[in-house]
């Protein structure tokens, strides 16, 4: 038998280790009912959204998985149904655009507790540097997604840097895309993955985005 190709070969080691490698249940047990980007960057990932069709301004309504999400989700119109996946209960409770909430550590299971082809988009807003194994993530991102889905990461300059993965922390904005980009191929769920950034130069936090769609 052929040994399965490792995927993240050719990263150097211990890039997707952390400082902190306590078990994220612990980080993430008190709820923060606080916003991680300023309000520019929040209106670019609602424009993201309303551009990519995914949210409840579109013609016909949409389910979208709003992975690693906290007690908001940046929609400028919620979609028909959002599940909203996290670490904290009382954060995804208080999601008002939520309508399934699923308690879930993906750095201790990557697999997603979802059907094959079950949502039409999948997002996953300031949160792709805190997963251990990203890869896995995305392709189980691409077994939940219908034919043609789309997959929205988007990403600023912020961080809590003790559970970010060592790599984003040694590696620059600019280089951030390309990362995201390379672990979506890698994923091998998804065509090739355009980046952009979203906000106009000046001052404010940037926001990045690397949008694919299920191959």
């Amino acid at each position: 038998m052929t040994p399965r190709p490792d995927p993240y070969a050719g990263f150097p080691e211990g890039f997707f280790d952390r400082a902190d490698e306590r078990p994220d249940a612990e980080f993430y047990g008190p709820p923060r009912l606080v916003t991680h980007i300023d309000d520019g960057a929040i209106a670019a990932v609602g424009g993201l959204y309303a551009e990519l069709g995914i949210d409840g301004s579109a013609p016909a309504p949409t389910r979208v998985l709003d992975l690693m999400s906290s007690w908001v989700s940046h929609f400028r119109t919620p979609p028909a149904e959002l599940v909203v996946l996290g670490m904290n209960a009382a954060e995804l409770a208080a999601n008002p655009a939520a309508t399934e909430q699923v308690v879930h550590d993906l750095n201790a299971d990557p697999r997603l507790p979802l059907p094959d082809g079950d949502v039409d988009a999948a997002v996953c807003c300031v949160s792709i540097d805190y997963l251990t194994r990203p890869v896995e993530v995305l392709a189980e991102v691409g077994r939940v997604l219908r034919p043609g889905g789309v997959l929205a990461v988007t990403f600023s300059n912020r961080c809590f840097p003790t559970k970010a993965v060592r790599g984003w922390l040694a590696t620059s904005d600019e280089q951030h895309g390309a990362l995201v980009a390379e672990l979506v191929r890698r994923s091998g769920a998804f065509g090739e993955p355009a980046v952009s950034l979203r906000t106009p130069p000046g001052p404010g936090d940037p926001l990045w985005a690397v949008v694919a769609h299920r191959a």
